[in-house]
């Protein structure tokens, strides 16, 4: 391919925080999809984790917009973006029973440019597809405690192993564990496979493989510990928020209920009590 997703996704990514008035603030990450209208008309979205959007009190919250400099510089230049009305009801969309939120913004004219498309995003059946299992390489992007990777506030790019098995359909398995520590900044950041990433044993070399495999939404916990493993949500839930914002009554994806026999073994997602 001759596009490379990381470089891509950098661009696209942002910071999200909003400060609390007693000298902090919360902190999330998200990333812009470029997609058309019911009208026809292009428009930008946000995409980020529901609860970094709930867990903001204000009606208004800063998005770190980057602005390229003729010499070859960049400055950091966030702006703000309204997420509740006058009355404080939320103007985002959420996804029913996932961690996922999206919002129509109007971003400046180049990061509306670099806005990903939303066919970057996975199919149901591109993990099948493409073989990708236990032990493949990932990749993230976030602000882990709102540091950035420079001045010029862009993203910082970190990998881990996915750690669970196994990891699709996304209806039965919504979401899969990924091998690297998660901090308070990095909720909503896109986790992606990139073809450069190192493969498990017995995987396709052949293939090019990149790809949005979805967004983090969690760190797992368990009696307070915690466990360095990350949460990540299917990228297919991405895309049933965004169908919702035009469509209240769109179809969603209705988990299985799950047959068990004896003894039912604890979940990850049982484990965790922290969203970051």
């Amino acid at each position: 391919m001759a596009w490379d997703l990381a470089v891509e996704l950098i661009h696209a990514t942002v910071q999200l925080e909003q400060p609390l008035g007693d000298g902090t603030r919360t902190v999330g990450t998200g990333f812009l999809i470029a997609e058309t209208a019911p009208d026809g008309t292009p428009r930008t979205v946000l995409v980020t984790a529901n609860h970094v959007l709930a867990k903001m009190p204000g009606a208004e919250a800063r998005i770190g917009y980057r602005i390229a400099n003729p010499d070859g510089s960049w400055s950091y230049s966030p702006q703000t973006l309204r997420i509740r009305d006058a009355d404080g009801a939320k103007l985002w969309t959420q996804h029913p029973s996932r961690d996922v939120a999206a919002i129509s913004i109007k971003a400046p004219n180049e990061f509306a440019k670099a806005a990903i498309p939303l066919s970057w995003l996975a199919q149901d059946d591109t993990f099948q597809v493409n073989q990708v299992g236990a032990g493949d390489e990932m990749m993230a992007l976030g602000f882990p405690r709102g540091l950035a990777a420079n001045q010029a506030g862009f993203p910082i790019l970190r990998s881990g192993r996915v750690a669970s098995f196994p990891i699709a359909p996304a209806q039965v398995f919504p979401t899969f564990l990924l091998d690297f520590t998660v901090f308070p900044g990095n909720s909503g950041g896109p986790v992606f496979m990139s073809q450069a990433a190192r493969r498990r044993v017995g995987a396709d070399e052949g293939r090019d493989v990149q790809f949005i495999a979805g967004l983090l939404t969690q760190q797992v916990e368990l009696n307070s510990e915690r466990l360095e493993i990350g949460i990540v949500t299917h990228a297919k839930f991405i895309r049933e928020t965004m169908a919702l914002m035009d469509n209240p009554h769109a179809p969603i994806t209705q988990a299985r209920n799950e047959v068990v026999t004896g003894a039912k073994a604890a979940s990850a997602e049982e484990a965790v009590s922290r969203e970051y």
